[in-house]
């Protein structure tokens, strides 16, 4: 940090700013280096106020919300160190889904982009035949994405195992689901279907249908029933050991669909709401107060975040990240890379990487954009009123304008170019899934 000042880059980038820094700011300087939504200074161009200040117009204007109700919605703007607008920008709002970033920031900073969520499968018999003499038994690790490809392969690791058949039940322990589904029985009616391709309906015939070319149909036929337990017997012999993709593709999976089953379990996974607020806050360097969780999901008014907090969240992840060689276009959707989920349907600048929010009353767009005038810009916008489709042009419109102000950065950032295809791996083989058994 210190060589960063020492060096003037800083100092340059203030200055390139139009923003004058006294000596006895440098200590400021230092400390926003490490906190990441800090403002040290105002910014002297009025682009960014007058941009906010015509976008909140225009939502009068064309009676989005009334004149009354323009303290209800929320602006932040940040470049670097230097608050370029702010419209009731630390004032604790409904946040909707944007409350996945911060279980985006608490589950990052916590596990690591690398670590892989794992389901055991044992049992408490003995192969005899193709048949297992005994009980199928899934220790649930959290995996969030257990999902239908998940158990073709593991059906087919089965089979590869010898095991056609169990004689006993399928018994559910931990914290296990499947499709998204917590229910540790429902979860283990779509596994016990999933393993056996002679009960399939139509959803997982078309999973296997796009799955790699060759991979096989499993048949594994389990004759008991579904049972569910909260202690895994002792006595068991380890089969396989399944570990879940990267926790970086989950999280891009759950912000690119804003999937609230998977942030709720990745939350859990953490113990809950509460531990995700007081991390992304210390983590953000923002009051507790600007970040109130009932969950890890969104869903719900009662989930508030202040819109600077939310930029001071995406701040600290993009830092995070970088440890890792990765940014949060790795994370989150991007414009012009993304055209699945939450990015359908939306007309926003090149490279914006993106996170939206909705309830019924509610729409919210959150990210950081490029421009060639100031560098990376910062934004959150909370609208509330009930016409969602509407709220949404307008910020793309806010978006497309500000750019515009600010012209268009010459060439896409590194730091929000995806360093990956934005596909999920091969689940066709076995490749992250050990055999244990007879080994």
């Amino acid at each position: 940090m210190l060589e960063l000042l020492s060096s003037g880059l800083v100092s340059i980038w203030l200055e390139m700013a139009g923003v004058k820094i006294r000596p006895a700011d440098a200590l400021d300087v230092v400390t926003w280096q490490s906190s990441p939504g800090l403002v040290i200074a105002n910014d002297p161009n009025p682009a960014g106020f007058n941009t906010v200040k015509g976008y909140l117009q225009g939502l009068i204007t064309t009676k989005l919300i009334a004149q009354n109700l323009e303290s209800s919605q929320g602006v932040w703007l940040q470049s670097g160190p230097v608050l370029m607008a702010n419209h009731q920008g630390t004032t604790p709002l409904p946040a909707a889904s944007l409350t996945k970033i911060a279980t985006s920031l608490a589950a990052f900073t916590t596990l690591g982009p690398e670590y892989q969520f794992e389901t055991t499968i044992a049992t408490n018999g003995s192969v005899v035949n193709g048949v297992l003499q005994g009980d199928l038994i899934i220790n649930g690790g959290g995996d969030p994405m257990f999902v239908w490809e998940e158990a073709i392969a593991l059906g087919n690791t089965l089979n590869k195992m010898g095991i056609k058949q169990v004689k006993g039940n399928l018994v559910i322990t931990g914290n296990f689901a499947m499709n998204f589904q917590r229910y540790p029985l429902l979860a283990g009616q779509m596994l016990k279907q999933a393993l056996n391709s002679k009960t399939w309906t139509r959803p997982a015939n078309y999973i296997h249908s796009i799955m790699p070319k060759g991979t096989p149909k499993p048949q594994v036929v389990i004759n008991g029933t579904i049972k569910y337990t909260a202690q895994p017997n002792p006595k068991q012999t380890l089969l396989v050991r399944h570990r879940s993709i990267p926790l970086k593709q989950i999280i891009k999976e759950m912000n690119v669909y804003s999937n609230n089953e998977i942030a709720q379990m990745l939350a859990d996974d953490l113990g809950g709401h509460q531990v995700v607020q007081t991390k992304a806050a210390k983590l953000a360097r923002v009051p507790q107060q600007e970040i109130q969780l009932i969950n890890g999901s969104g869903l719900g008014p009662e989930n508030r975040i202040s819109p600077r907090a939310v930029c001071a969240m995406l701040m600290a992840l993009q830092q995070e990240a970088a440890t890792y060689q990765l940014n949060l276009a790795d994370l989150f959707p991007t414009s012009g890379f993304d055209h699945r989920g939450t990015m359908h349907s939306r007309h926003l600048p090149l490279a914006t990487v993106m996170k939206t929010g909705t309830l019924r009353d509610v729409s919210a767009l959150a990210g950081v954009v490029p421009t060639r005038d100031r560098g990376l810009v910062w934004f959150a916008i909370i609208n509330r009123g009930p016409q969602i489709g509407a709220f949404r042009q307008q910020q793309d419109k806010f978006l497309q304008r500000l750019v515009q102000l600010l012209q268009v950065a010459p060439t896409t950032p590194t730091a929000l170019t995806p360093h990956s295809p934005n596909t999920l791996p091969d689940l066709g083989n076995t490749k992250r899934s050990e055999i244990v058994y007879g080994g």
